[in-house]
């Protein structure tokens, strides 16, 4: 039988941080269980190949949501890594620590010892950061960020265009300014993907006192109040993975509540609608989804200096060649180089709309969207107030899980979204593009009016792929909060969940660093360590902020 101090579920972002930081010391011994297989192979490892592995249903769960009622009814895919690393193997390898708010609202939320001066020493300590801002960046921590090479001129003149309209440029949106243009940084080192696996699991199983099991989780053993295993299914067989400290959860905020629900802690009524016998009554289990969600804005160039030449077979050959051969190139660049953070409105404290740039108009899939040069922006409205659910579909834990996010269920998101559409035709329309703009490919010049936005994002938003929030964090006597400030679940001995379904609230950009985060700090409350000091830093507030979008 296989057992050690802590089990972890899960060998993704949170989970790979945890069984580096858990087993550091040697005293403690560590199983991590992961249900996918390995990630070894271009597909994950080539940065450019980012669009593959998302596709593939050999590293992906491959979830849908339900029909989602304010976007004429589209089922919208729901990646979640099945692989090594989890979802750090196979997302857009962009890292974005989050604004101080939205640390401070955790804190304001019941997350006590989560506000940005609690957080900011552990983003310090898991990064190392190749040219960010000095004082605000960590310099030896196992995850490599840097940024891309920069070379493209439509990348140059997003940057330009965004000065041009009279917004801020940043020097490092992870360091003390997030707000601005600048350049976006990328989780790669030496040419590859940077995971989780490759920072944290990798170094950890080679210690004496790491393990990795392959299976499915399909639920946590529960005797008198306390956790005390892990049962697996591993082919035909089913087996018994015994804590001897702790189980600790880090499956992603679908899977975490899933699991949870499967052994018996959730909303009591639905666990017996699925004939679940009742260990725990937390009715918060599976609420509070989030996600942020994002349209492609796209235009034709008119110079032949977009990817487009890249997209044929032969030369997707020669770029995938030339990274097998010296780790360089095309291959070795996500293409998402230059960024935009920026506040909707005046009188926000911080910036609530993204922009992820790309020198290509091309759809996720690989797909070119016109047989044309062109460039395309990914951009979102990240502070929604809609809220979804995860609930189980059957007993079955071979079942995927009922995922309903109730997109664009609030009036807020609909103005937000309208004013990403004019915001963006304004920065396209600088005189930094000039040389470059051709027609406008989506969502059209025709589509102009409130009824003729809405009716293009009803059929064209997606999602950013950022869920969480559904095992959320908060004080102890709230009856909706599922883990306390330590990550311990509320009522149950010896389980604790870290990821980003922890989330009290979904943070502003892109989810790997923060969840990366989450396992790091878990792994003191898991250790009983003092949390590291908290940080006296100010971020940068914009002086112009009660008077000016910019």
């Amino acid at each position: 039988m296989h057992q050690a101090d802590f089990v972890i579920i899960g060998s993704g972002s949170a989970g790979s941080a945890m069984a580096y930081r858990l087993s550091e010391d040697g005293k403690h011994s560590v199983i991590v269980i992961e249900a996918g297989g390995s990630d070894f192979g271009p597909f994950i490892q080539m940065p450019a190949a980012l669009a593959w592995p998302m596709s593939m249903k050999r590293y992906n769960w491959g979830y849908l949501s339900e029909p989602e009622p304010h976007l004429n009814n589209r089922r919208i895919t729901a990646p979640r890594g099945k692989v090594l690393g989890g979802s750090s193997s196979i997302n857009g390898l962009v890292y974005v620590r989050g604004h101080a708010e939205d640390f401070n609202r955790w804190e304001e939320l019941g997350a006590r010892g989560w506000s940005y001066a609690d957080v900011l020493p552990y983003f310090k300590r898991m990064e190392h950061s190749h040219g960010g801002e000095d004082g605000w960046r960590g310099k030896d921590g196992p995850l490599h960020v840097r940024r891309g090479p920069f070379v493209n001129p439509l990348f140059h003149a997003f940057i330009e265009a965004g000065k041009e309209a009279g917004f801020e440029l940043t020097d490092d949106y992870n360091g003390s300014k997030q707000e601005g243009f600048g350049l976006m940084e990328q989780t790669i080192h030496l040419g590859r993907r940077w995971s989780a696996a490759n920072a944290y699991l990798r170094p950890a199983l080679k210690r004496q006192n790491v393990q990795l099991v392959y299976g499915l989780a399909e639920r946590i053993v529960i005797e008198d109040g306390r956790a005390t295993g892990v049962e697996i299914v591993q082919g035909a067989r089913t087996e018994i993975v015994k804590a001897n400290r702790e189980v600790i959860i880090a499956a992603s905020s679908f899977n975490s509540p899933k699991l949870l629900m499967q052994s018996g802690i959730g909303p009591a009524q639905h666990l017996q609608e699925m004939g679940i016998e009742v260990k725990l009554d937390r009715p918060g289990v599976g609420a509070n989804l989030q996600d942020h969600m994002e349209f492609y804005f796209q235009q034709v160039s008119k110079k032949p200096v977009s990817l487009y030449s890249w997209l044929p077979w032969f030369w997707q050959g020669v770029a995938g060649a030339q990274w097998l051969l010296s780790k360089s190139g095309l291959g070795a660049s996500n293409q998402f180089e230059a960024c935009a953070f920026l506040r909707s409105a005046p009188g926000l404290k911080q910036p609530d709309i993204q922009y992820h740039f790309l020198p290509v108009a091309i759809s996720y899939d690989g797909k070119a969207a016109a047989k044309s040069h062109g460039f395309q922006a990914h951009v979102g409205f990240n502070l929604s107030q809609s809220r979804g659910s995860v609930t189980l579909r059957s007993p079955d834990p071979k079942d995927d899980p009922v995922i309903r996010f109730n997109y664009m269920s609030h009036a807020e998101d609909w103005e937000k979204f309208r004013h990403c559409v004019r915001l963006t035709r304004e920065i396209f329309g600088q005189d930094a593009f000039a040389p470059y703009r051709g027609p406008e490919i989506q969502p059209g010049e025709s589509v102009q009016s409130d009824e003729a936005i809405d009716a293009f994002l009803r059929e064209h938003l997606e999602s950013a792929y950022h869920p969480c929030g559904t095992c959320r964090m908060g004080d102890r006597d709230d009856p909706m909060a599922v883990v306390d400030p330590e990550c311990r679940v509320i009522g149950i001995d010896g389980l604790r969940v870290a990821d980003s379904s922890i989330f009290p609230h979904i943070t502003y950009g892109n989810l790997n660093g923060p969840t990366i985060m989450t396992g790091e700090k878990a792994a003191d409350h898991i250790l009983g360590r003092q949390p590291l000091p908290r940080s006296n830093q100010e971020p940068w507030v914009n002086p112009r902020a009660a008077v000016s979008d910019r």
